[in-house]
């Protein structure tokens, strides 16, 4: 018993010297930067440092909630982020439903290998094709031109960005949003489906009463564990493809907090910003960690 307590523990220790670089870079990265959240409640002057600069309390959460531009960051964060996370349920799932009822291997391994190259792609690339695709002289508008409608700023647009924004992000994500879903129609018994044929079940009866009833516990699951990420818009994507002309609906808070703490220098006021975001989606992850473990019995430890 000692020898294998022993063994316990020796193990126990080598596993923790082997995590401990991974730790000590994660403090390093992300906790330690955490202090710079006291400029929230100060007047930070940069020439005066953390240290030096004056407590104002909650002064610039209160000059936040008066100001316009908060609101309008708040609703286009929001609407985008629903957005984003109810299509990038439905069009994986619907995708990965129909690849499976492919039978031809060779066919199906193709296409999901082309559907997956997007989202290895950074937004810096895909941002630039985006804006060359979609510009006064892109492809798109001379398809429209050919059908005599006059060109399009489609970035510059302040009614359509959102849709773009929107419809890109699932455009080059659903493929690999997919695999999720993909690996779960493989855990379905192939003998549901046998028995659902000799009663006269069709294709479209399989799929509706056997194979969405399957990966319903995963689409749940999915979709729960999403909602920790409602206030995350997707910075990088949005800084790659907005403009001026359309701050109005397609600023969102990490792109604003960005443009006016670092271009405006206004620190104390950005950081309150995302202070306040990150205890909101705090709250959210944790919120919907409990649902996804009372409901789908999922848990991280």
């Amino acid at each position: 018993m000692k020898k294998s307590r022993n063994r316990t523990k020796s193990r126990t220790v080598s596993y923790w010297i082997m995590v401990l670089p991974a730790l000590v870079w994660m403090v390093a990265i992300n906790i330690v930067p955490m202090f710079g959240i006291v400029m929230a409640f100060q007047d930070f002057n940069p020439g005066k440092g953390i240290f030096g600069s004056e407590f104002v309390g909650l002064e610039n959460f209160e000059y936040m909630m008066q100001m316009k531009d908060v609101s309008q960051i708040f609703t286009n964060t929001i609407v985008i982020a629903v957005g984003k996370l109810i299509l990038n349920v439905l069009v994986p799932v619907c995708f990965a439903l129909l690849l499976n009822e492919i039978k031809n291997v060779v066919f199906k391994r193709c296409v999901q290998t082309v559907v997956y190259l997007p989202h290895f792609i950074s937004w810096v690339v895909m941002g630039g094709i985006l804006l060359d695709v979609f510009g006064l002289y892109g492809p798109i508008n001379g398809i429209l031109s050919n059908f005599g409608f006059e060109p399009i700023a489609f970035f510059r647009s302040s009614k359509l960005f959102r849709q773009l924004v929107i419809g890109t992000d699932v455009w080059k994500e659903f493929g690999f949003n997919a695999v999720v879903y993909l690996a779960a129609l493989t855990g379905i018994s192939p003998e549901l489906y046998e028995a659902a044929s000799i009663d006269g079940a069709g294709r479209w009866k399989r799929m509706w009463h056997i194979t969405l009833p399957g990966i319903k516990p995963v689409i749940v699951l999915m979709t729960i564990l999403a909602l920790g990420n409602i206030l995350n818009a997707g910075f990088d994507q949005i800084y790659n493809l907005y403009n001026q002309a359309v701050y109005s609906t397609g600023d969102i808070i990490d792109t604003w907090v960005y443009r006016v703490g670092l271009n405006d220098m206004q620190f104390s006021l950005a950081t309150a910003v995302g202070l306040l975001k990150s205890v909101v989606g705090f709250l959210m992850i944790s919120g919907s960690y409990l649902i996804a473990y009372k409901k789908a019995n999922y848990r991280i430890f």
